[in-house]
């Protein structure tokens, strides 16, 4: 094995399951993360859904996927001797995530300015819905909630319909994500200054950032840009259809415009004449000589009636396989299921078949990044403080010690 990316560096992890994808991805990367939870458990391993409908605080799949690759160190940080045990762990740690509310940390006696007196190359990351500065510091978020304020929700869904929020929770993921490239940003400068720094993340700042241009055409020419549904604006008053129903779900079809959309039409206009369900003018027209979003009205409405019955009646793979052949920018919406067989994933192993320590097998998610080096290690979350004897160990308590705290339920 080569150079395991971030090997040398040590984390605690005090977030819950709102900052929990920020040390996932150190933990991917090679950092040791200690995930430090409540005796009772981590709020995301009674996260739904769980291994055979068993509700179990061992068999969240939220818990498997976000927190594999951690260290699981249960102590009770809210107790005296937790905090002081917390605080022995300081000055070995490169950086600490936590998501609370901003001030708790402070009030429990472990706000910033106190550890980074103790460790002053600490790297501190703090998730929360709206950052630590502003008048909404205090206030709570979900991840709806952070949607519609964003302006996410107002751009998802369909034009004549009310907005609405992706399936899968994107706030604190995102804020999560957030934190991990901020926290990597912090150790290299740490690198040239030998300084940490508090990385202060607001989900909803990650969330905005993420609405591409929209925010510019309001800037630039006042202009909101609405909710499209299957459709993507062209002009003020066009819309170019992207997404289509085909026979067993959806494939997207991009007309970009200018040259290459005119091949790419040009090779779809044959493919449907091949099958008999093409359009004179569609054949006749060279797409080639209109940019972007310059395709005439009546031209356009042709074309998205002709593809709309021509997808319809054919699969997905079909559709997709025979795309490539001819060179047509389509490609199919895949579902789970889809996602599972799909022949890119399962060439480059991204699913991963893991053994927990009930002996029983799971499928995950396999690594997100192959590198020359580091072959990311892909194993089951820890169970609830797998790893507690060993740390408490390492500070030099003993077993007498160790069962104390046990005994007295500040570590488990």
């Amino acid at each position: 094995m080569g150079h395991i990316l971030l090997k040398p560096y040590r984390v605690i992890d005090l977030a819950d399951d709102r900052g929990i994808f920020c040390g996932k991805i150190l933990a991917d990367l090679g950092a040791e993360v200690i995930k430090i939870e409540p005796t009772t458990g981590d709020p995301a391993r009674r996260l739904g859904p769980f291994i055979n409908n068993d509700p179990g605080i061992e068999n969240s799949l939220y818990w498997q996927l976000y927190s594999a690759n951690k260290k699981s160190f249960a102590l009770d940080i809210h107790s005296p001797m937790g905090k002081e045990i917390l605080l022995k762990l300081i000055p070995s740690c490169d950086i600490l995530i936590e998501s609370f509310a901003p001030g708790t940390l402070g009030k429990l006696g472990l706000g910033w300015d106190t550890l980074k007196s103790i460790n002053s190359q600490l790297i501190q990351v703090s998730i929360t819905p709206f950052g630590q500065t502003g008048p909404y510091k205090n206030h709570l978020a979900t991840d709806i909630i952070g949607s519609a304020l964003s302006g996410f929700a107002h751009l998802t869904g369909d034009s004549d319909r009310a907005p609405v929020r992706v399936s899968i929770p994107q706030f604190w993921l995102l804020g999560g994500a957030t934190g991990a490239t901020g926290a990597m940003i912090a150790l290299q400068s740490r690198v040239r200054n030998k300084v940490g720094q508090l990385v202060d993340v607001s989900c909803l700042e990650s969330l905005t950032r993420t609405l591409s241009h929209a925010p510019q055409f309001w800037d630039m020419n006042e202009v909101i840009l609405k909710r499209s549904g299957p459709f993507r604006p062209v002009g003020e008053k066009n819309a170019l259809r992207v997404n289509f129903e085909c026979q067993d779900g959806y494939v997207n079809y991009i007309q970009p415009g200018g040259a290459t959309g005119g091949r790419a039409m040009a090779a779809l206009s044959t493919w449907m004449e091949e099958e008999g369900e093409g359009h004179p003018l569609l054949s006749s027209t060279d797409f080639g000589e209109y940019g972007f979003g310059q395709i005439p009205t009546d031209l356009l409405n042709i074309m998205n009636s002709t593809l709309e019955l021509f997808f319809k009646t054919r699969s997905k793979i079909y559709l997709s396989e025979e795309a490539i052949k001819r060179r047509v920018l389509l490609f199919p919406v895949n579902n789970p299921s889809d996602i599972y067989t799909y022949p890119q994933l399962l060439a480059r192993g991204f699913f991963r078949e893991v053994t927990m320590q009930n002996s029983q097998k799971i499928f995950t998610l396999g690594p997100w990044i192959q590198s020359s080096d580091y072959a990311i290690p892909v194993k089951t979350a820890p169970s609830l403080g797998e790893h507690t004897d060993q740390i408490l160990e390492e500070l030099g308590l003993s077993r007498s010690e160790i069962q104390s705290l046990i005994d007295n339920r500040i570590a488990k």
